[in-house]
């Protein structure tokens, strides 16, 4: 896999999410497929693994630590504080003791003593990002951590927390279908040299063919409250997705290719994290990068895909209102 910069560390062009195997999408599958797929990632090149405190509450930080512990030294480790379960509860808290508290769980659950990459999961606006980003960067100067995150940021705070430490990525969702970061963000990162970590790049799913209708999806499921994946949107959102197969047909390759491989050409510094629970599509993400694919189909994916012709809002207004970037 060709290499892309995270700060001063080289990664694969693309990574893989992590947090579908104990988080958010229904029932998570057995453990002993989640460690299955994690060990197949790391057998076919993949060395980006990216979790959260957030993720089952800890305990997907714990599957990656007790799947990867013995090839540590050899993958590029990224996690994610500033949102976690308290209680059984979603928690945002960006104050710095909560932060402080919440790198040693991270450390003691990834069986690690350093994390790669470490990120503030949301900014916490009762907390000024200058206080949550100096607890940040204490934690750098305790050698727990090596670079600095942030996730879903508008470009005016991350110029805010990169004057107080050096921000190396900011992960946002960005896609086909969800070209927020279009706004601002992504020239705010090119200009500050802050790698882009592309989250949701496939659209949870939707744009490799792997997401059922509303009524077949499980009842835990976090896309049952999106708006894009509710009726009448998700059926106009599917005629969309039949005729982007018949685009991919034509490029030769898997949809979820054409989609990762359209997000790569955005920009030498974007890395999308997919996720996926199944083998076959950990592979075809892995090789997307590697597909040649005739830049007029790339173009056509964009004028088929964009903020114009999907139907629905990415989030519910109450999730709009915790985060920090920019809306058309």
């Amino acid at each position: 896999m060709y290499q892309r910069k995270i700060g001063s560390r080289e990664v694969g062009a693309i990574g893989l999410g992590c947090m579908n195997l104990s988080h958010a999408y229904g029932y998570p599958p057995a453990k002993e497929d989640a460690v299955r797929l994690l060990h197949h990632a790391y057998d076919i090149g993949v060395r980006h693994f990216d979790t959260a405190a957030l993720y089952g509450f800890g305990n997907n930080e714990r599957l990656v630590g007790e799947s990867l512990g013995d090839r540590r030294n050899d993958i590029y480790l990224a996690s994610k504080c500033g949102m976690t379960g308290v209680d059984g509860v979603r928690v945002i808290d960006g104050r710095p003791e909560s932060l402080m508290k919440t790198i040693e769980d991270s450390l003691r659950h990834l069986q690690t003593d350093h994390i790669d990459l470490y990120y503030l999961h949301r900014w916490d606006k009762s907390v000024p990002i200058e206080d949550s980003m100096g607890a940040l960067s204490e934690m750098v100067k305790q050698g727990k951590v090596g670079a600095l995150g942030l996730s879903e940021v508008s470009a005016d705070t991350l110029r805010k927390a990169h004057a107080v430490h050096p921000v190396a990525a900011v992960q946002t969702e960005y896609s086909l279908w969800t070209r927020n970061a279009e706004i601002a963000v992504l020239d705010a990162c090119r200009e500050l040299g802050v790698a882009f970590v592309a989250f949701s790049p496939l659209a949870r799913g939707f744009l490799s063919g792997g997401v059922e209708g509303p009524e077949q999806m499980a009842e835990k499921d976090i896309r049952r409250g999106m708006p894009r994946f509710q009726e009448p949107n998700y059926t106009a959102n599917q005629a969309l997705f039949w005729q982007f197969t018949e685009l991919a047909n034509e490029a030769g390759c898997y949809p979820g290719q054409l989609a990762l491989n359209w997000l790569l050409q955005q920009g030498d510094n974007i890395i999308p994290i997919p996720g996926t629970r199944s083998l076959d599509h950990l592979e075809q993400n892995r090789r997307a990068g590697e597909i040649n694919i005739d830049p007029t189909i790339l173009a056509r994916a964009g004028e088929l895909i964009n903020l114009g012709s999907v139907s629905g809002e990415r989030y519910p207004s109450a999730t709009q209102a915790e985060i920090d970037t920019e809306e058309f």
